[in-house]
This record gives structure tokens, C-alpha cells and sequence, in this order.
């Protein structure tokens, strides 16, 4: 639970100031990934190595794609992931 973002690993469930948000199985993993260790900055590969694995054939860019997707769902609440530049994103 990050304010009002609570993400159930279990049910794979994501509800933001009590609403269920509906997430694709890798929006859920990123984000799930980004809350391990919230304010910690993780690059893009450190990012795809822990949603798809290290040999799933991916670009980095690809990451950029789903945070995109991601923010858009999060509305008002974008802001909790965080580009940090030249490294990848955070989840403040």
C-alpha cells in the first residue's frame, strides 16, 4: 500500500483510492516490481529482467511503452512513477 494505491499480489489486483484499476498482466508486474522498494530507481533493464525475464527478447524502449500505458490508467495519480533520467523510473 502506497497511499492510495494498493496492490494485492495475490488476487492481482490494483485498486487506487478504492476503485479497481485494470491493468495488463505486464502493468501489473512493473508496478508491482516498481513497489518493492519505493524511491529507488531502477533502469530499464533491471526492469524488464524482473517482469519478463532475462531472455525475453525486448528493447528497453518497450519499457517506456508501458509506463506510458500505466500513468494513463494511474489518471491523477501519474505523478507516483517517476522518470529518473538517464537511468529508468521510480515509484516515489
Amino acid at each position: 500500500t502506497i497511499d492510495n494505491l494498493v496492490i494485492d499480489p495475490g488476487r492481482h489486483e490494483v485498486t487506487l483510492a478504492g476503485e479497481p484499476l485494470v491493468l495488463t498482466y505486464t502493468e501489473f508486474k512493473l508496478l508491482q516490481f516498481l513497489a518493492t522498494k519505493p524511491g529507488w530507481a531502477y533502469t530499464r533493464s533491471q526492469i524488464v529482467d524482473a517482469v519478463k525475464g532475462t531472455d525475453y527478447p525486448v528493447t528497453e524502449r518497450s519499457v517506456d511503452v508501458q509506463v506510458t500505458g500505466l500513468r494513463k490508467k494511474l489518471g491523477d495519480y501519474a505523478h507516483y512513477i517517476e522518470t529518473v533520467r538517464g537511468v529508468g523510473y521510480q515509484l516515489l
